[in-house]
């Protein structure tokens, strides 16, 4: 069985969010359980395609609207990412840095529309091109959900209409909302059935998607709960498809995600040596942040945005801070500039206590990870969540708001088999219990240690989760 990932994201080449780390992971472990996949990419200008080998392997025009583009196919040939990955040039969209935002200014390109219709129509004409062709096409968030509209209802891609297509939502807050007259923009379809593009007055390519492709997925079950009571309109299309959707939780790429062999720790260890791996890499994180490593040290790493949660910290930081709860703080993201300027002020009034670097920092997040001791996820947000997997396999107890895939993921550590430590609702004082939580069990060493090992030991991995999409895929077939 052969799988086309379509995708605006993909690491280690463009990534913004856990989108990028999901089909940077899933089609190596599908390639590796005998399934091959391959993976079609904008071909964004940036420093990893600029140094990476390529080879152009079709050159096309390709219909858009009243006129037509022309676009560049080419193969990844050097570095081996465990898959075949393919880059869509097309002239004026994507000779850019940035993936969605222009990374001079901070703000989204204009032209997203021309962009992303432009990129899934060459996908699909190459795909026509093709001798041999894939037997499942899975799409990513709108930015690829036309991709099943255009295959069952375009005359143009009448050939591919019988390829089985998936459509994962990454995150439902984006949907891709055009007025209707940007259909016009696609190659020609049957208009009697214009209403697929449809929902709540505009074209909403993420609606598209749910009402064409074959199967529907979320990146969790609760994720799949949550937004069919609330996806910002969709719920009531969502509960409609519920017969053909599915929550597949993500996995981690276990390669990657190992602090036995992580090139960016100076400290390595396993489950044998943890309390001495993570105790050199916490004096070393504590001695760079002037933090005491001998308090428990809770840390976020991620984007400081409403979603994340990430506005509710500096009050509990402060609230932690003022009842002498006995703890230190660590902050790594960019986001939000308002926020940057509280933990700014909130770095130079809490020395000691707390510190941030507000920058997108791969290197120092691997070592976070490493030597915390809890990792903050206090999320309005969270469809699956990476980071509490992530902050596991290195031992730190993850600390998260139940909801989406941290409800899915994470166990209080007072329920049966429990090992982490969660809230209910969107409030500081919760936050601030749970907080005092991991202090006390941080004092208790013996359950802490206990914690800490187990786990470790949890599979979380893209080979599990791998397993699922080949059922889902061997299901459509």
């Amino acid at each position: 069985m052969k799988i086309f990932h379509v995708s605006a994201e993909c690491y280690p080449v463009a990534k913004a969010g856990g989108l990028g780390d999901v089909v940077g992971a899933l089609p190596k472990y599908l390639t590796m359980a005998g399934h091959p996949a391959s993976v079609i990419l904008p071909h964004y200008h940036n420093k990893w395609t600029q140094q990476a080998e390529t080879e152009l392997i079709h050159e096309g025009n390709a219909p858009f609207g009243h006129s037509s583009f022309t676009y560049r196919v080419s193969i990844l040939k050097q570095p081996d990412l465990g898959f075949e990955l393919f880059f869509i040039d097309i002239p004026g969209r994507f000779d850019r840095p940035g993936v969605y935002l222009d990374p001079w200014s901070g703000y989204p390109y204009w032209d997203e529309k021309e962009r992303f219709f432009s990129f899934q129509i060459a996908a699909l004409d190459w795909i026509l091109t093709l001798e041999q062709k894939p037997d499942v096409i899975h799409c990513h968030d709108h930015h690829t959900a036309l991709i099943p509209f255009l295959m069952t209802q375009s005359y143009r891609y009448e050939s591919l209409k019988s390829i089985a297509t998936v459509l994962t939502i990454h995150n439902g807050e984006y949907q891709g909302r055009y007025d209707l007259q940007s259909a016009s923009l696609l190659p020609e379809f049957n208009t009697y059935n214009s209403g697929l593009l449809k929902w709540d007055g505009s074209l909403n390519a993420l609606a598209t998607g749910i009402k064409t492709a074959w199967r529907v997925t979320t990146v969790s079950k609760g994720y799949l709960n949550e937004l069919q009571d609330f996806c910002h309109g969709l719920e009531v299309l969502l509960r409609q498809e519920s017969d053909k959707s599915t929550g597949i939780l993500n996995g981690i790429d276990t390669e990657v995600w190992d602090p036995a062999t992580d090139g960016y720790l100076s400290e390595n260890y396993s489950q044998r040596n943890y309390k001495v791996g993570k105790a050199r890499n916490k004096e070393l994180l504590c001695d760079q942040f002037n933090l005491d490593p001998e308090r428990p040290l809770f840390s976020f790493i991620g984007r400081l945005v409403r979603e994340k949660g990430a506005d509710l910290l500096p009050d509990l930081i402060r609230i932690c801070n003022e009842n002498n709860i006995d703890a230190n703080f660590l902050v790594l993201g960019t986001g939000d500039p308002y926020l940057h300027s509280v933990f700014e002020d909130l770095t130079g009034s809490h020395t000691g206590y707390f510190d941030s670097r507000l920058e997108y920092n791969e290197q120092l997040a691997h070592l976070i990870y490493a030597g915390s001791d809890f990792l903050l996820m206090p999320s309005r947000v969270e469809p699956c969540g990476l980071n509490q997997l992530y902050s596991m396999r290195y031992g730190t107890i993850p600390l998260v708001r139940k909801t989406g895939g941290l409800a899915d993921t994470v166990i209080d550590i007072r329920e049966k088999n429990g090992y982490g430590l969660v809230f209910e609702n969107f409030k500081v004082p919760e936050a601030v219990h749970a907080v005092e939580r991991g202090v006390e069990l941080f004092k208790n060493k013996n359950v802490f240690n206990k914690t800490r090992r187990h786990i470790m030991g949890l599979d979380f991995s893209w080979t599990k989760a791998a397993k699922n999409y080949v059922n889902l895929y061997t299901s459509m077939n």
